[in-house]
């Protein structure tokens, strides 16, 4: 099968940058995302780029160059799908927050709406792709809905997940590890995955395209993103243990990081991991296992989960305590409010938390972050629930200069670790701020010594 049109329901952090990449490397198929989001549509398509609404190094530039060629942004839904012979589904998969599995299970409401919208439009075989991160059989459940409320048509569904990194995404996908792509193993099943190794190919090596069955597929994005997150819960674990014993974190990582047995990747000891991914993967994984009945298992990956909210908490209470045990109407400059440089991703942030724990103790927190909006800081604040919008205002402040955010400031947290952190006039932001100066920088990303010679008093996690 040639395929010649693609058609991606869903325009955000997956959706948007895969579908670029894939236009660019693949003039010859047209390529048109679509979302009911209109204003997330007429941002992609505005004429300036950097209003695109993904900030991810190098993407303008790829969107720039197939927009209007071969990459379409579209809200006609049913359009894209009539026309497309490749259906890619990358909506929002959230923890449910309500009902069966609340606060643990995949909400697949949007995976199940977007199947039922396929069956009603499509008019002749499709094969639809799984992109979104998913729970292990989901595949059956759309192929199920697909069968028996379309056309009479035939589909065949593939598992596609992405192993994308924020703030290096264009990277990714330009490079991959590797693609991998699962389906039924009937002959069909086998003609719909080389259709789409043959997209993949055009500029991806094919001894690293991995074909599976449908379901390791789907368990294998779960897995990857637990394994990462368990890493980074287990080096912040032994950071509380440095910080008691006079061990440094930082020397303990790069020492067992040598070892070719564990490897230098996700040991760097922070105030915690966020994203999109990590934390609903696991409690998702976290779910299915306990639904199978395997609560050791459970028990296992749900320890990640309480390590990372554990470590949010006790770098809260450490400015608490190390700021004569009260931070009442006292000024804390946030640097970053992204959970990681090179994105405007704010989601599941370690900066939320440690600004509302702060808030809470009548703190007013003063945060400059590059790419973040103010609105978009107060809508993370707003959605906690955890006090009203109007205490919320008047606690938070937001700065499009970082030296006016810490100036009078009685400490600054560093909660992203952007590079232009590391290039700032310490001296000056010193000598603007109240004393005694304090840093806490819950990324480790500046120079403990030099800021201490500075005068700062200077506090890194497990150092």
């Amino acid at each position: 099968m040639k395929i010649t049109k693609i058609c991606c329901i869903g325009a955000g952090y997956v959706g948007g940058p895969t579908m670029a990449v894939i236009a660019q490397k693949c003039p010859h198929i047209q390529v048109t995302v679509v979302d009911l989001n209109e204003e997330r549509i007429a941002a992609w398509n505005d004429a300036d780029l950097s209003n695109i609404p993904i900030y991810e190094p190098g993407l303008d530039a790829i969107v720039g160059e197939a927009r209007g060629r071969n990459l379409f942004f579209s809200t006609d839904v049913d359009k894209a799908i009539h026309e497309a012979q490749i259906i890619f589904i990358s909506v929002n998969t959230p923890t449910k927050t309500y009902g069966k599995g609340k606060g643990m299970a995949a909400d697949l409401k949007y995976i199940e709406l977007c199947s039922r919208q396929i069956a009603r439009v499509a008019k002749d075989n499709k094969i639809v792709v799984e992109k979104s991160t998913l729970p292990v059989r989901t595949a059956e459940a759309i192929k199920s809905i697909l069968d028996n409320t379309g056309n009479g048509v035939q589909f065949q569904i593939l598992s596609n997940p992405e192993f994308l990194a924020e703030g290096t995404a264009v990277e990714d996908l330009l490079n991959p590890d590797r693609i991998l792509i699962g389906g039924d193993t009937t002959a069909e099943g086998q003609e719909a995955i080389q259709a789409l190794v043959d997209v993949y190919s055009n500029w991806v090596a094919t001894d690293k395209i991995l074909t599976t069955n449908v379901w390791s597929s789907e368990l294998s994005k779960l897995t990857a993103n637990a394994f990462l997150a368990q890493r980074i819960s287990s080096i912040n674990a032994m950071s509380e243990l440095c910080e008691k014993t006079g061990a440094n974190v930082n020397e303990v990582a790069k020492a067992i990081g040598m070892d070719s047995r564990i490897g230098p990747k996700f040991l760097k000891a922070s105030v915690g991991f966020g994203g999109s991914c990590f934390q609903k993967d696991i409690l998702n994984l976290v779910y299915i296992a306990k639904s199978y009945g395997l609560y050791q298992v459970a028990d296992y990956w749900e320890q990640v989960i309480i390590m990372n909210d554990h470590q949010k908490r006790r770098f809260s209470n450490t400015i608490v305590r190390t700021l004569y045990n009260t931070v009442s109407d006292k000024k804390i400059a946030f640097l970053g409010w992204a959970f990681k440089k090179d994105t405007n991703d704010t989601r599941e942030s370690a900066a939320i938390y440690v600004a509302d724990d702060l808030i809470n103790e009548h703190a007013n927190i003063a945060v400059y972050d590059p790419k973040v909006s103010n609105k978009k800081i107060m809508d993370d604040l707003n959605y906690l629930e955890t006090r009203s919008v109007e205490d919320n205002n008047s606690s938070v402040k937001s700065y499009s200069d970082p030296y006016e955010a810490c100036q009078d400031a009685h400490a600054i947290a560093v909660l992203t670790e952007w590079d232009e952190f590391k290039t700032y006039d310490w001296q000056r932001i010193y000598d603007s701020m109240k004393k005694p100066a304090f840093i806490f920088d819950g990324r480790n990303l500046l120079n403990a010594k030099d800021l201490e010679t500075i005068g700062f008093v200077y506090q890194g996690v497990g150092s």
